[in-house]
């Protein structure tokens, strides 16, 4: 096959995260997915090993074939993204491939269909789908979140994430902040929010606590208790991301995961935040293509990834 033919077949692409997987073929030369089925299959974080690779891999297989050989991986961290090794230790998900070569792993059960795996963060993976056709084009400098258990994070200059030097936080990770005097995700997170509406509601002990889902819900109803567990949270985020989005001279910053939803909450909060700590005026918006971006980063990192793992 020419190498021009080659380069014009779909990029595979793989986005895995704590509860599903989803596998998809992505026309990079038109940055959307083929018309092909994508493929999302749950994931159980705290299976073993085999039985998490295993999973991985029949979602990558029931993808149709004549596709690329070079896939693009969307992995969260902490992961060793040149080799392929997972870091996973005392994080609460994917501890059985602490230590796993998880590239190794997936290349021998993809065989025949698999050349290389080109891995990249899974936060990293939504700013680049953003950049090249959504709510992150045409900024230079854009700082872009993914919110949901936690906060993923990817500080983008000319489409390319910054991970180290004084302008990002350590590792370009925004999880590794503090605010209030705690790790940031203590306030901001799927925790967070449930435990400070507990706070500030009476829970008996043994009783189940409302998804985020539904303190939006309660919200929206009038509930003062779910507004202020909003508020207090992302206005947190805003005082704790205002200097760094200043030191790194972004001109937007951009919203995505699954908090996402709860647009109309979370907006006037972080914007409220950022202004109190003096932050830049920079517009903040939610992603364009909140699904697809994922999809899109990872195969465009596929083409463009050096020849690592």
């Amino acid at each position: 096959m020419t190498a021009a033919r080659q380069a014009a077949r779909p990029v595979p692409v793989l986005d895995i995260g704590g509860t599903h997987v989803t596998a998809a073929l992505v026309d990079h030369t038109r940055s959307r997915p083929v018309p092909s089925p994508v493929i999302r299959r749950p994931l159980r974080s705290h299976a073993e090993a085999d039985a998490v690779l295993d999973a991985i891999a029949r979602a990558a297989l029931a993808l149709p074939g004549g596709h690329h050989p070079r896939w693009g991986v969307a992995m969260p961290g902490p992961f060793d993204y040149a080799t392929g090794v997972g870091r996973f230790a005392d994080v609460g998900k994917f501890e059985s491939l602490n230590g796993v070569d998880v590239g190794a792993g997936l290349r021998e059960r993809l065989a025949g269909r698999c050349e290389r795996l080109c891995f990249l963060n899974d936060a990293d993976a939504f700013a680049v789908g953003e950049y090249g056709s959504g709510a992150a084009a045409g900024h230079d400098r854009v700082v872009c979140l993914t919110l949901g258990t936690g906060v993923g994070s990817s500080f983008l200059s000319g489409g390319r994430p910054v991970h180290t030097g004084h302008l990002v936080p350590p590792g370009g990770h925004a999880y590794r902040l503090t605010v209030h005097g705690r790790p940031l995700e203590d306030t901001v997170s799927r925790r967070g929010i449930r435990t400070h509406y507990a706070r500030l509601t009476t829970v008996t002990e043994g009783q189940r606590l409302p998804d985020v889902r539904d303190l939006a819900a309660r919200a929206r109803k009038g509930d003062a208790a779910a507004r202020e567990a909003f508020r207090y949270a992302f206005d947190a985020l805003g005082q704790a991301l205002a200097p760094w989005i200043d030191r790194f001279a972004a001109t937007a910053v951009v919203i995505g995961g699954s908090m996402a939803r709860s647009w109309d909450l979370i907006h006037p909060a972080l914007t409220t935040g950022l202004a109190s700590a003096d932050g830049p005026d920079v517009p903040v918006r939610p992603a364009r293509q909140p699904e697809e971006a994922p999809l899109l980063g990872a195969a465009h990192w596929a083409q463009g990834a050096p020849d690592a793992s």
